[in-house]
């Protein structure tokens, strides 16, 4: 399942946590959460309090603001399983 958080999506100010949290506990398929992405932070939030199985951010990649080797490194560090 692709979750976009339409209230987050542009604001970089972080994924939808909760709502992600809720159904990644609900459902028995992946769910990939979209929206919100700003700062290496909220990927390591979305995926140790939102329990998603994946992560998906655009802009912030697009302009540079975080490499994504720099990001993979530090999910790495954060013990958050990833491929290197």
């Amino acid at each position: 399942i692709l979750l976009t958080s339409m209230n987050n999506d542009g604001t970089k100010a972080g994924f939808a946590v909760d709502i992600t949290s809720l159904l990644s506990n609900q459902l028995s398929v992946p769910v990939i959460a979209s929206g919100g992405a700003g700062t290496m932070q909220h990927f390591k939030e979305i995926f140790e309090e939102g329990n998603a199985d994946a992560a998906l951010a655009a802009s912030i990649f697009h302009y540079k603001e975080i490499g994504i080797p720099a990001l993979k490194t530090y999910l790495s560090a954060e013990k958050i399983s990833i491929r290197l």
